[in-house]
């Protein structure tokens, strides 16, 4: 495959680091995917050495872009926050260390808005023209919003405050599982949710992941929502996905 067509993404995580060429015309692993356990503590030093073995195990050319996930809001490359990971990434120019760890030019963007990007581009929704919004389910609340095509980054909607709660602790899966709440329940609280969200932001499509999604059916048919909601496709090879194609764009 020539390497126009081809994108490296890597989804750093707390457990695991994970690696995989991506074939671009179809939002595809172009070969199996590598993943080593993340290192603890996860130092930004340790991590970028990962993330180095990551790209040396595959025969890459020096051209194809690299595209790396960072559980943390990335601004322009550094990351502000630290989520999972340890807090020296705090003001830690993430994009610079990853490009000196690997030698090549990478770009490091947010996993929640790579994850979404995925879906704009290759996944549920793909070909939705205006604005999509993206809503991962997980430990928090993840968001991406992508307006025609276009990512705008480190939107932390997970964190809207809601009747006077962080949304995310009120509505993401981690809450169903602490509160012990059965689908219907936790249903009432993302209706809550996404009402208030579609109602700041008018999207033309909701995109909803994380793992729970796989359940779409026992809580999205509850929703009583203008907007159309529907479950994500791409699942775990999101990340990567989004990150490769993120890096070929840039």
């Amino acid at each position: 495959m020539s390497h126009h067509h081809l994108a490296f993404g890597i989804d750093i995580g707390g457990s695991g680091v994970k690696g995989a060429p991506v074939d671009l015309a179809k939002g595809e692993f172009a070969d199996d995917r590598l993943r080593i356990p993340t290192p603890q503590p996860a130092t930004p030093d340790a991590v970028a050495a990962t993330v180095g073995e990551i790209v040396d195990s595959f025969d890459l050319d020096k051209k194809v872009p690299i595209g790396i996930t960072f559980p943390a809001v990335m601004l322009h490359g550094v990351a502000q926050s630290a989520a999972n990971v340890d807090d020296s990434w705090i003001g830690t120019d993430a994009q610079r260390l990853f490009s000196k760890a690997t030698g090549r030019s990478v770009v490091a963007v947010n996993d929640a808005d790579a994850a979404g990007f995925a879906e704009a581009r290759y996944g549920a929704a793909k070909g939705v023209e205006g604005v999509v919004l993206v809503v991962t389910l997980g430990t928090g609340i993840g968001s991406a919003l992508v307006v025609d095509g276009r990512l705008v980054p480190n939107t932390e909607l997970g964190h809207l405050e809601i009747d006077g709660y962080d949304a995310e602790t009120r509505a993401s899966d981690a809450a169903r599982d602490r509160d012990g709440l059965d689908f219907e329940q936790w249903a009432q609280r993302l209706q809550r949710y996404f009402s208030v969200v579609e109602n700041l932001f008018w999207p033309d499509l909701i995109v909803v992941g994380g793992g729970v999604s796989k359940h779409h059916e026992k809580f999205l048919p509850l929703l009583d929502l203008r907007t159309k909601i529907v479950p994500a496709e791409l699942l775990n090879a999101a990340g990567i996905v989004g990150a490769a194609a993120l890096a070929a764009d840039h």
